[in-house]
């Protein structure tokens, strides 16, 4: 059973209070899920295709994220699904924005973490991920809405255009 902490529009956990995955969160309550946005020291970013089984499955995101654990920081969060997702080890990361999603139930907190990894090395998580690949900002902002998962990845090609 994964536990998660739970906060309020404010971002402000509520003492006492957790939430199951799985069970509906009630209405005003909130659970953090993290993203990491991985760019190499070259420039380029890592995007990662998620499993077919997975909702939106076969598509490509340039992030590796996920729910938050009962007691884990945002920081800790994303270093962990970094790892997790990718096998990038890495603590420097920065934050750099955080979305509230009343239709999730869930504060998004998104981090960058440029890296000089070993481009080669990148892992996948099973159940999660199927295949990875590095392309450039061009290459990335070239790709259709039907390839890439989620609003957030949609935003954030808005703010690279800039």
């Amino acid at each position: 059973m994964e536990l998660w902490d739970a906060y309020d529009k404010d971002f402000q956990k509520i003492p006492g209070k957790t939430l199951v995955r799985g069970e509906s969160i009630p209405q005003g309550l909130y659970h953090l899920v993290c993203d990491v946005i991985v760019r190499h020291a070259d420039g380029a970013y890592l995007l990662m295709q998620r499993d077919p089984r997975k909702p939106w499955g076969g598509m490509w995101e340039a992030t590796a994220g996920g729910s938050a654990l009962a007691g884990e920081t945002p920081l800790e969060c994303a270093a962990r699904e970094l790892r997790e997702e990718t096998g990038i080890v890495s603590t420097d990361l920065t934050q750099v924005g955080t979305v509230i999603a009343p239709e999730n139930c869930a504060i998004y907190v998104e981090f960058q973490c440029v890296t000089d990894w070993d481009k080669g090395a990148v892992t996948l998580q099973e159940g999660e991920t199927v295949d990875f690949r590095w392309v450039s900002r061009d290459e990335l902002l070239g790709m259709k809405e039907d390839e890439l998962v989620t609003k957030r990845m949609q935003q954030f090609l808005e703010e690279l255009k800039r």
